[in-house]
This record gives structure tokens, sequence and C-alpha cells, in this order.
């Protein structure tokens, strides 16, 4: 097995058929605009064209702006953390959501930006009959955060009936968590972050389901080495 290729997605706004070679693409988390539009396209052809996909954090973001432009037919879908005035927000700030312990957590745009992000571990349900609950193996989960913007909830009825599985949510319903493309051979993101959980030695469910499915469609392909492609911004 060769070792993964990390792509700068800026390099990305060329075109991404580089990537066709890959067995399975990640586009992990990060801030900032940079790069997005080569994300974007990065989703798409995993989406198109069959290759597992994992998305954290803001790969989940992109996954379902991608999903929101090319499937369900919101052209000018988009976050308003990249575009404020986007004609379909389907990823925007949630002013309010409850945490686990009942309480309430507020933010808003003119709030210090390190204290309007959801922090930390929180639970997570999955959807029996999902990728990600098969993974995990339990209804309940509890994952870490580290992010600003959600899943806008005003879009996900549209996106639902498009054809986007919404595999896991908080508690209350009221925060997507993981998202699924169900006729596809391995398509998951997710909104927290499995690498702060994953060690060494126990891994982490999503990953080993990952490079798995990596491996299968490698084995598939023929004897060329696994490559796994890391979408990542410029920093």
């Amino acid at each position: 097995m060769s070792q993964p290729s990390v792509i700068l997605s800026q390099a990305l706004k060329n075109g991404v058929d580089r990537l066709r070679g890959m067995d399975g693409i990640v586009v992990p988390g990060g801030f900032g605009d940079r790069g997005i539009e080569g994300k974007i396209e990065t989703v798409r052809l995993a989406r198109e064209n069959g290759i597992p996909y994992l998305g954290i954090c803001l790969g989940m973001q992109v996954a379902v702006i991608e999903y929101a432009r090319n499937v369900a037919g919101l052209q000018g879908a988009h976050s308003t953390e990249f575009d404020p005035a986007a004609q379909h927000p389907v990823i925007a700030l949630i002013t309010e959501w409850q945490r686990d312990d009942g309480g309430t957590e507020l933010r808003s745009e003119d709030s210090d930006l390190g204290g309007t992000m959801r922090l930390g571990g929180q639970t997570c349900r999955l959807l029996p009959g999902t990728l990600a609950h098969s993974l995990y193996g339990r209804d309940e989960i509890v994952e870490r955060h580290r992010h600003r913007y959600e899943f806008n909830n005003q879009y996900r009825e549209q996106l639902e009936q498009a054809g986007l599985t919404i595999a896991g949510t908080s508690l209350d319903d009221s925060l997507v968590e993981v998202v699924e493309v169900a006729d596809h051979p391995w398509f998951l993101a997710c909104q927290f972050h499995p690498e702060f959980t994953s060690t060494p030695r126990d891994g982490h469910p999503l990953f080993t389901g990952f490079v798995e499915a990596a491996n299968r469609r490698h084995q598939h392909a023929g004897d060329q080495p696994v490559q796994a492609g890391l979408a990542k911004a410029d920093a």
C-alpha cells in the first residue's frame, strides 16, 4: 500500500482530474474560504464516480453544499461562512441549540470567534440501517466537536427528498451530525472530529471502515497501489 497523497485543494481550481485514480478521498476540517470550490468539486468527483469519501467537519459541510447544488438543484447553495448572501444557505450559523445537559447554548455573528464554537464531546443518535450505524454498532455515540457553522435545517426536508440520508443527529434532533449518500459504495460525512478520539492502538470505526472501502475499490480495480487522497485547504 502506498503512502496517502496530500493535495492542497486550492491547486484543484482548474480541475480535479488528478484525483480520478484515488481509491479513497478524505476532506478534513478547516477554516477560511481558500480552496473551498476545489473541495466541492472533489466531493462531486467522489460522489459521481463511486470513490469512497470521508468528510470531516468542513468536509461534511462541502458535501452538503455539493449535494444541494448538483443533486437537489439548488443553484447558489453555499455556506454563509463563505458567502453571507448565499441564495441557498444550506450551511449557516445556528444561533441556539440545546446541550446534552439540557442547557441552552447561544451564539451570534458578533460573538467572539472562540466563544461561538461548538466544542467537546456531545451525544449523537444514529439512524438504524445506515452506514454509520453499522460501523459503530450502536444507536448512540459520543464524539468531539470544534466548529461554528451547522447544517441549516430549513433545507433538511428538501435535501432528504433529493436522496441525502441524515444518518446522525443530536439527541434533540436539532443538529445534523452525519450525512450519507445511500446509492454510493461508501460515502459518509460527519460534523464532528473522529481523529480526536482515534488512537494508533484502537483506531476509529470511521477510519477503519474508510480504509476497508478503499481496499475493496483497489482490489476491484487491479494490482495498482492503493491511493488515498486528502483534499486540504492551503494553510
